[in-house]
Order: structure tokens, then sequence, then C-alpha cells
């Protein structure tokens, strides 16, 4: 018990520690702009997007804010693997993927080592102390004081110190995030600091940006939030379209191509998409008629996208694109070719 209290006390204090009520200094009118103190909206924004970023194992913990270190063993839908670097990520991959719309369980050999998002290393004993490492960051996540991956400073960057009034007192090179999470975290109330604009930051569409103030800091942090709220959108979206592909029967109800409707070419036939990214397509009408066999994937970025894939049958090979989503529901599904906006697609349930 002792074990899960200090646990999640290691990560709240990371997460919560610029929640004073002290005022930011607002020096905007003065001969000082950008100047800051530990409580500003620019000191948590630098915490933010400076703290240790886990998100890129969330397919294996589900924890933005902590990473498991490696090696680590795991029993992933039932199948036991150990992996021992972050090549191996792949396989855990393989194995989540291979049947869709169905749920996934990983299960920890414990004790196992995680990274928190203030860089420190702790041990975890069980499921108990995990849930409770979950729960922490599920917290911190509500409250918007979890990590920002979407946008990451490119250092060096140097920041201006201050005495309280408002001389410039000295310079501090950062030359990369754990430095700045650590300069951040051991300010004073009466400590003052400014960055030294311009600096630049690459965004997650790998788009460098030029940023010369703290409210431009602001401005781009917002929109990449934004961003990336859009794509997880997206992948919400995609896990429910694959949920009404697997449990529906389709038919063709429209294929237009500069504004010619060919569909009747398909009357005849129904589309079946198995879980295992297989889809047969069956002539209904007649049982001599051989099956069409093909393959489609779902992906999404900002929008979601359904790729199809025949073979051996010139009709349905006409269908071999990767498909934007345009708009779904449980009984149809509007798509539009991503290389050619004049060929459009809708599947209709039966």
């Amino acid at each position: 018990m002792k074990n899960i209290k200090l646990l999640t006390l290691i990560l709240l204090t990371s997460i919560f520690s610029f929640t004073s009520c002290q005022d930011e200094i607002d020096i905007e009118n003065g001969d000082r702009t950008n100047t800051n103190n530990a409580s500003s909206p620019t000191a948590s924004n630098l915490e933010r997007t400076s703290m240790y970023d886990g998100s890129f194992d969330d397919f294996l913990d589900g924890i933005s804010c902590s990473s498991i270190l490696l090696p680590v063993t795991a029993t992933i839908n039932n199948t036991e693997i150990t992996i021992l670097n972050e090549s191996q990520y792949n396989l855990v991959l393989d194995i989540l993927g291979s049947i869709i719309n169905d749920e996934d369980s990983i299960e920890f050999q414990f004790p196992i080592s995680v990274m928190l998002s203030n860089y420190t290393e702790v041990q975890i004993a069980n499921q108990t102390e995990y849930d409770a490492l979950i729960d922490a960051c599920t917290l911190a996540e509500q409250n918007n004081e979890d990590p920002i991956s979407c946008l990451d400073i490119n250092f060096p960057i140097t920041i201006l110190t201050y005495s309280l009034n408002l001389e410039q007192t000295g310079r501090v090179i950062i030359d990369n995030e754990q430095q700045l999470y650590t300069y951040i975290n051991n300010l004073s109330n009466d400590d003052l600091f400014s960055i030294n604009y311009p600096i630049t930051a690459t965004l997650n569409n790998d788009t460098n940006v030029e940023i010369t103030n703290d409210t431009d800091l602001s401005t781009q942090i917002n929109e990449c939030l934004g961003v990336e709220a859009n794509i997880n959108d997206a992948k919400e979206d995609a896990k429910t379209l694959e949920g009404i592909l697997v449990e529906g029967l389709f038919k063709i109800e429209s294929f237009t191509t500069s504004g010619t409707d060919t569909a009747n070419l398909y009357a005849n036939y129904t589309i079946d998409f198995a879980n295992d990214l297989t889809c047969t397509a069956e002539n209904s009408v007649n049982p001599l008629s051989e099956d069409v066999q093909g393959t489609y994937t779902i992906a999404s970025e900002l929008d979601v996208f359904l790729s199809l894939t025949f073979s051996e049958n010139a009709m349905f090979q006409l269908l071999n694109h990767k498909w934007e989503v345009t708009s779904y529901s449980d009984s149809s599904i509007a798509l539009q070719s991503t290389t050619n906006t004049a060929i459009a697609l809708v599947l209709s349930q039966i």
C-alpha cells in the first residue's frame, strides 16, 4: 500500500507542480516583455512540452505519462512475448492487428520498470500499482497537465533571468528537454525568467515553425493540441468503422466515375468483411459463380481511410483504391477516391 501511495505521489507531484494561485507577472506594457515566474502559463507550457513523453509505446501500456522500460515480458492476446528492444515493437503490433474489432488483452509479468513524466524511474510491483499509475495519468489528462507531445522545442535555447525589479541578472543555455524540465521545476516564486526569442519548434506534422514570443508559443501549442485531438477522433472513428464492417454484410449502392454510376454491374453481389482483414464478394444470385477474394485495411490520420484490394477479377479491381471515408453510419458508408475525386463509392448494409 505504501508503494502505491508513493508511486501516485511521485507522478502527481510532477504533473501538479504549477497549480499555485500566484498571478503571472504581466510586463507587456513595461520594459521587459515575456517575463514570467514559476506559476505563469508560459512556465506551465514549458514544463509540459519538456516532460518525458511516454506516448511512443501507448499501444503497449496505454499511458502517455510514462513508458515501460525494456526488457519486459507480457502475454498479448494469449501469446507470451519478451520485448528486448524497441525494434521488437512490431511483434506486438502484428499480434494486436492480426484480428480487428476484438478485445485486445495485455498482461505484464511484474515487476516492471517505468519512466515517469518527471524523468523518474520507478518499479511497479503488481497490477494494483499499475492501475494507480493509469489513474494518475488519467487525472493529469483531465486537468490538461499531461505531457505535450505535439510540439518539440528545438534546442539549444537561452533563458534570461531577472531580479524582482526586472534587471537582467544572467542567462542559462538549455540543451535538451530534461534540462528545461529541471530548470522550470527548480524555480522559486521569486525567480523571474524569459525565453530569448526567437526559437524554433517542430510540430506533430514535422513542420518547423519560428516562435517569437510567449503568446506565439501558447498559440502554437493550442493549435497543435487541436490537431492532435482531431487525430485521436479519427482513430476512434476508424475503430468504429471496423466494427460496422465486420459485423455487417454490404452491397454496392453506387459506384460513380465522373458522374456515371455503374453500381448495376455489382447488383448480384454482396461483400463480407472478415475480422482478419480479408473480404469476399459473393454472387448471391448465381451460387455457381466463383467468389471474388480481396483484402482491406483501415487507417486514420486527420481523416479515416479504407483501402480495398481485389485480385483476379477485372470488375472488382476497379474498386482497388485508397478511399477517404466521407461519412458513415450503421447502414451506409460513403467513400471518395484519394487519387481521383470524381470517383465515389457507397456501401450499404443489407
